[in-house]
């Protein structure tokens, strides 16, 4: 494809392939310096032409076109867009927010299926085309290229909804710059991720780019009311002439009055579109019903059938790993895995399992190695809080010693186990199982794999609970 397709240039060249990252480009490529660096690694492996920024000064071979740009990101993500013809399902919507995200995507998903349309996922658990199994992804939002690539192949094959979770980090390096969503939803805002954006409001402000940047003008925003955020965001979503939905115990749109616990799951009596509604839904804990309420906006505001999605929601299945029901022991006691690896997700989850616990609430967690340091402590506390019986363990130590990591965790949870063997932690934590006792795997989810050192060794607790059946 011609460079002048993908970018306002005059100088042209043929481009074989789009890329920001230098280890992958190839003779011939259009490289994306989007952080403005490795520009010379580009060049000398061949790329015919790289995207900086204006004021740029490295030198640059003269063989190689340069376009500068204000912002490298977004001229990035265009030409990558173009590249792919600009292709996409016709129906775009994303979900932001630090927990829920994967709940979120996973139910809309579900019920557009079921409804009969194709629809798609992208997130945290891959790419998933209706009820397919998923197909796997290193990262909650896909890299520019993954995305396009993808949307480009649903669109080829008749998929007219795809839902994408958008994570901060996405957000903030551009990798959704050139797509623009009808809907687009956020769930929470809590402690997550400061080790890369540094402050409260910076990982605020980079949620808010799916707002500000990439949420049609027109489009309809759907907001959680009972977050302390709720009006910051309404502003900055009626500014742009966004419509909202919002939805909560504080929601104008979709109210929630009560929730009931049933054996497995709840009753959710809300106040929805201005009428009452009951519904039954799998789910335990308050913040699944959240994560539902926030499903049904989505759903209404994409097929502009509200009253036909409500019908279908109590057919859905949790995401998983997030709050997933996964085994009773021959003594009847219940395990759960979850994905938590916050604060506030381990609170809930916590908090959401109490009403089902006749016996002892017990917790296996651990905290991830460099990422943030300040969650540690508050997970100990929280843990130490909720939880009749913890067990504190490793959780992708990454480069830190998992030793240490433990360590920073223990003096918030006097009397909790330390055991460094994930796999250990979980056989203890089942052979102590009573009869009434609720057991919840937090930290890892779906994932499959601990990162230690540098290498990722297969590891699954959906697995090690099955060994211990």
């Amino acid at each position: 494809m011609k460079l002048s397709k993908l970018v306002n240039t005059a100088q042209d060249a043929e481009i074989k392939g789009v890329t920001a990252d230098s280890r992958e480009v190839k003779p011939g490529f259009l490289f994306g310096a989007v952080n403005g660096d490795y520009v010379a690694d580009a060049a000398a492996k061949g790329a015919a032409a790289v995207i900086v920024a204006q004021d740029y000064a490295g030198n640059i071979p003269d063989n190689v076109i340069v376009i500068r740009s204000s912002d490298p990101a977004y001229a990035y993500a265009k030409a990558v867009s173009a590249f792919f013809g600009n292709a996409m399902p016709p129906h775009l919507a994303a979900v932001t927010g630090t927990n829920g995200k994967t709940s979120i995507a996973d139910f809309v998903r579900q019920v557009l299926t079921m409804m009969g349309y194709k629809a798609a996922s992208i997130g945290t658990l891959g790419l998933i085309k209706g009820n397919d199994a998923p197909i796997p992804s290193p990262n909650t939002t896909p890299n520019c290229v993954s995305i396009h690539r993808e949307l480009k192949e649903l669109a080829g094959e008749g998929f007219a909804y795809t839902i994408m979770e958008a994570s901060s980090h996405g957000l903030h390096q551009g990798r959704l710059a050139a797509l623009s969503f009808e809907v687009a939803g956020f769930t929470n805002l809590t402690r997550d991720h400061l080790d890369y954006h540094k402050t409260f409001e910076d990982y605020f402000n980079a949620k808010m780019i799916l707002f500000r940047h990439n949420l049609k003008e027109g489009g309809t925003a759907v907001l959680n009311a009972d977050i302390e955020s709720f009006g910051r965001i309404v502003a900055v979503c009626e500014q742009r002439g966004q419509k909202i939905i919002s939805y909560g115990f504080n929601g104008q749109d979709i109210k929630l009055l009560q929730s009931t616990p049933l054996p497995h799951g709840q009753r959710l009596e809300i106040e929805y579109f201005g009428r009452p509604k009951t519904i039954d839904i799998p789910l335990v804990g308050e913040f699944q019903a959240m994560n539902v309420l926030c499903a049904l906006g989505i759903l209404a505001a994409l097929t502009g059938l509200p009253d036909e999605v409500i019908h279908y929601i109590g057919d859905i299945k949790g995401a998983k790993g997030r709050l997933e029901l996964v085994a009773h022991t021959a003594n009847g006691a219940a395990v759960y895995i979850d994905y938590a690896h916050t604060p506030d997700g381990l609170e809930n989850v916590l908090k959401a399992l109490r009403p089902h616990t006749a016996g002892r609430l017990q917790v296996v967690f651990g905290c991830g190695g460099n990422r943030d340091k300040g969650k540690r402590p508050l997970m100990g506390r929280i843990a130490h809080d909720l939880a009749d019986v913890v067990y504190v363990t490793d959780d992708n130590p990454r480069f830190e010693e998992a030793e240490d990591i433990r360590n920073e965790i223990m003096p918030a949870c006097p009397g909790a186990y330390n055991i460094a063997d994930r796999a250990k932690a979980i056989k203890m934590a089942m052979d102590n199982l009573l009869p009434g006792d609720v057991l919840v795997l937090a930290g890892k989810g779906h994932e499959t794999g601990q990162y230690v050192k540098g290498e990722i060794h297969h590891f699954s607790d959906h697995e090690e609970v099955l060994k211990n059946i």
